[in-house]
């Protein structure tokens, strides 16, 4: 091993909205952010202790369009429920929008600024 994750980076206009998006979803607390929160954001613990998002401003992002090929996904994050039909509701009403796409175990969301996610159930 030469070292361990510190974080995945999101790109997205608005740091602290899509940040609180994440915290509601996967109930990460705040951990750090720029002085005034609008160019960097990150959730999670302290750095090593666990999995740590960050969202850095991107003014002209173009938001993947899933499944288009010409504007691809970019990253996805899978996220493990226990009821999906509980979860769903939860993530919609926190702003998250359904995709086309699912299958055996996982159905396909965009958050608000349009990344694509799984809700995964075994």
């Amino acid at each position: 091993m030469i070292g361990q994750l510190r974080s995945v980076a999101i790109d997205c206009p608005d740091p602290r909205a899509l940040a609180a998006f994440y915290a509601e979803l996967l109930g990460l607390p705040l951990a750090e952010e720029d002085s005034d929160g609008n160019e960097w954001v990150v959730l999670g613990g302290p750095v090593g202790q666990q999995p740590r998002l960050a969202f850095q401003q991107a003014t002209d992002l173009v938001p993947p369009a899933w499944p288009d090929p010409a504007r691809p996904q970019q990253f996805h994050l899978d996220v493990t429920v226990d009821d999906i039909e509980v979860a769903e509701k939860a993530a919609l009403a926190l702003g998250a929008r359904r995709l086309p796409g699912e299958g055996d175990g996982f159905r396909v969301y965009a958050d608000p600024v349009g990344h694509p996610f799984c809700l995964c159930w075994d």
